[in-house]
């Protein structure tokens, strides 16, 4: 089991975007193949800072996810918010 921890810090008028990125993807996430869980954190002092959280089968799991069409595009909508 892998798990990993991505820290995102965004501009604070773009969080709402993330946060429906985020709800819009998360089951599909959840769903792609080796994935068992991915959560969302929320920074307790910076409302504009994010953690997610997921859980892998594998390293072999998580890349494949890395290369995938879902990862691309959602990361492609995603890093555009970042401060």
């Amino acid at each position: 089991m892998l798990t990993r921890i991505v820290r995102l810090t965004f501009s604070p008028d773009r969080v709402g975007d993330f946060l429906e990125i985020f709800k819009n993807s998360a089951a599909l996430i959840r769903g792609f193949d080796g994935c068992s869980d991915v959560r969302l954190m929320r920074d307790m002092d910076a409302d504009n800072i994010f953690f997610t959280i997921s859980q892998w089968e594998s390293a072999a799991h998580l890349d494949r996810y890395r290369h995938s069409e879902l990862f691309r595009s959602t990361w492609a909508r995603t890093k555009v918010l970042f401060s």
